[in-house]
């Protein structure tokens, strides 16, 4: 096994961690500033005191539902107070929240839904008739129905009901009636739970999100507070200077993803800071946002780090005060990170994670010593393994890739009631991430792609990252995805998606292109096909789905 290299600066290898819960994180918070501001919702802003108390009310009136310890509740809103506040009142009765996109459909929620079996589900107003659907075949027995506009400032809400097509037309992108179900505003009038009432443990389940992997089935990831409490420290300490009480964090990232819960919510309540919530990444909102008042701390994914230094170079609104931004979900761009810092003055680094590890195991250090283009390296507390996919008892050689293994206390435990895939997922105790990285003489990882998104070609292995940087370099080419085509020997064929580039002349020759990759990559390496797409199907996090690509591209053929 390889020894461990010094760790970089800006990179602790240790943080305590106790017993704590996010309840307690919370309510400490609640207690010792209760007049900082907790949620700024465009414009509309809540103290930590008032939230408090809106925390108390909904439980309460949760619990009249029959809610307590270990029940699910499933969760479907965009950013707003509404959800961080109910987010906030099922973990307070030792219940477990739910998270699920709100502008999922009824057939991509009933399985989810048949799995945990929530009895009350809080709803986004818009997606009520959506849910409403599930009511005949899952346990769902109340859907609380959530007008958003009702946290809006008052000039805004006086605006929307104007008898006007634009207050129409917003109106009806932000809300719509529900009355079938449940308003929200009945709970926040039920009486406090009682201070007494039984806290959860730290072992006890907080969260439960819904991954399909590679494989296309729903699986359901418990984290524990334990996990979410660990990565949430964890988190706090990477990121030197924070302050409690003064920070602000820009919450773009949503809610139902564990880089948007974990990094953006709760590191953010339990440093009492400012959670500027965003209810769409839309340009007028994020860029409003931060003219109002800039965020001290943005966990986005690059294409939006992008857009921002657009719309802020195009609009004359400065960027300097962003101390510290975290990227995760895809590759982030070395040439990003430099117009980042040069427009900010502060650090834009890279994290990696999975769902289920809370999210994140490994950054990039908030110093001088990060590494653009790297992963960096394991968070405090976490250990990691580079190894033999075919063999994970096996250690490879510093430089060799292999598959990244880690273990740590951010990591969950298994998936719900399916102990074939967990046994599949760990070896040993360590979590299988299925990535391929490389880990230099300094520590610092690199993915080089997923395992089971490897192109067999002609016996050898193909790993589409690797091409899709060298064709992102061509000045023809706005984006691409690498598949694997599957012919009929059962070979695969290197096939490449290209989004040409908007200001390309003409869409890009395919024998330029292949002669650009020439020069590059190995001949096996190489795409035999090109095909043109309009855009690259993605999701919310905007990571490109390969699989769908793949699929687009075998209708075609």
């Amino acid at each position: 096994m390889t020894t461990n290299p010094p760790r970089p600066s800006g990179a602790p290898a240790h943080v305590d961690l106790d017993d704590s819960t996010l309840v307690d994180q919370f309510e400490r918070v609640v207690a010792s500033h209760p007049r900082s501001v907790a949620f700024d919702f465009l414009g509309a802003t809540t103290t930590y005191a008032a939230a408090g108390d809106a925390v108390l009310r909904v439980a309460s009136a949760l619990a009249e539902l029959g809610i307590g310890p270990g029940d699910r509740v499933a969760l479907l809103m965009p950013n707003c107070p509404q959800h961080v506040i109910a987010f906030e009142a099922v973990l307070r009765l030792g219940a477990v929240a739910v998270e699920h996109n709100p502008l999922y459909t009824a057939d991509e929620l009933r399985a989810p839904f048949h799995d945990h079996g929530a009895s009350v589900a809080i709803v986004w107003d818009k997606a009520v008739p959506t849910v409403t659907d599930l009511l005949a075949d899952s346990a769902l027995e109340h859907v609380i129905a959530v007008d958003i506009t009702r946290s809006l400032p008052l000039a805004k809400r006086i605006a929307l009901r104007l008898p006007l097509p634009a207050a129409r037309r917003s109106r009806a992108k932000l809300s719509a009636p529900a009355p079938e179900a449940i308003p929200w505003a009945r709970l926040l009038k039920a009486d406090p739970l009682p201070a007494d009432h039984p806290h959860p443990t730290a072992s006890d389940t907080a969260l439960l999100l819904y991954t399909s992997g590679t494989s296309g089935r729903p699986k359901g990831v418990p984290l524990t507070h334990r996990n979410l409490v660990a990565n949430v420290l964890q988190g706090r300490a990477w990121v030197p200077g924070l302050v409690e009480g003064e920070e602000t964090v820009l919450v773009v990232l949503p809610m139902f993803h564990a880089y948007g819960i974990t990094i953006s919510v709760l590191a953010g309540i339990s440093m009492a800071a400012r959670l500027v919530l965003l209810p769409a990444p839309e340009n007028d909102l994020v860029m409003a946002a931060i003219k109002r008042r800039v965020p001290t701390f943005l966990p986005a994914v690059p294409p939006l780090y992008a857009r921002i230094l657009d719309q802020a170079e195009a609009r004359g609104i400065p960027l300097e005060g962003i101390r510290a931004a975290l990227s995760g979900a895809m590759a982030l761009p070395p040439e990003l990170v430099e117009r980042w810092e040069s427009a900010t003055s502060g650090y834009l680094v890279e994290g990696y994670g999975l769902t289920e590890t809370s999210p994140v195991v490994v950054g990039n250090p908030m110093s001088a010593d990060r590494k653009p283009g790297s992963i960096g390296v394991p968070f405090p507390d976490t250990q990691i393994r580079v190894v033999d996919p075919e063999d994970p008892s096996r250690v490879v050689d510093r430089g060799q890739p292999g598959e990244l293994l880690v273990r740590g206390p951010q990591v969950c435990g298994g998936y719900r009631d399916l102990p074939e895939e967990t046994a599949e997922a760990f070896h040993d105790g360590w979590f299988r991430t299925g990535d391929v990285v490389t880990e230099d003489e300094e520590g610092f990882l690199t993915v080089v792609d997923r395992i089971k998104e490897v192109i067999i070609t002609g016996g050898f292995n193909v790993y589409p990252s690797e091409v899709e940087g060298v064709l992102r370099a061509h000045p023809h080419v706005g984006d691409v995805a690498i598949v694997g085509v599957r012919q009929d020997d059962g070979s695969e064929q290197v096939t490449a998606a290209i989004v040409p580039a908007s200001e390309a002349p003409e869409a890009p020759d395919h024998e330029s292109l292949r002669d650009h990759c020439r020069h590059a990559l190995a001949a096996y390496k190489v795409p035999r096909r090109f095909e043109h797409v309009g855009e690259l199907p993605t999701n919310p996090m905007g990571k490109v789905l390969r699989r769908e690509v793949s699929e687009l591209l075998h209708r075609r053929h």
